[in-house]
């Protein structure tokens, strides 16, 4: 079986996951892991599929008439084998403050100064219960290289905290 990552993006209407179901279905792929979303009336999202390695061809093939159809832009990637997935340590992630402008590039930039890589990123902002001024947070999941310990990346964030007037909370991944 060949693994698939598939990323989507499209006007947001009913019936989008039904139609990519639907090919993968036909090819007899398996939809393993997905992250989808509706933002600003856009549907974007990315998909794990695992097909047979006769059908990866014919699956790609069938994914082009979604565009064309208007539904979703797809684009299909071969994932790496799963015997590649390297251990690793893995840190949790939690920010919450004031929105302003950088927070992700400043964040993402002092991380891959430390070649610590971000797995998953999730963040959102909202409206500050006492003062109504907009907040913004961010959850993610960072993995460390060998060389990089849990207590270098949180002295790192723990400045940058400061620097920013945000609360950024790094804990074992186990503990979120």
């Amino acid at each position: 079986m060949a693994r698939m990552v598939l990323t989507l993006i499209g006007d947001d209407r009913s019936g989008l996951v039904d139609a990519l179901s639907g090919v993968i279905a036909e090819h007899g792929g398996n939809w393993e892991e997905s992250h989808l979303t509706e933002l600003a009336g856009k549907f974007a999202g990315i998909v794990l599929v695992s097909v047979p390695n006769s059908k990866v061809d014919a699956l790609v093939e069938d994914l082009a008439p979604l565009r064309r159809q208007g539904l979703l832009d797809v684009t299909a990637e071969r994932a790496l084998p799963e015997d590649q997935d390297v251990a690793t340590t893995r840190l949790s992630l939690h920010l919450v403050g004031m929105d302003q402008p950088g927070i992700v590039h400043d964040v993402s930039h002092a991380l891959a100064a430390l070649d610590v890589s971000i797995e998953t990123l999730e963040t959102a902002t909202s409206s500050a219960p006492m003062s109504a001024e907009t907040l913004f947070t961010a959850d993610a999941v960072l993995a460390l290289p060998p060389t990089t310990t849990p207590e270098a990346v949180a002295e790192v964030l723990e400045r940058l905290a400061h620097q920013l007037m945000v609360d950024i909370d790094v804990h074992p991944e186990s503990q979120s």
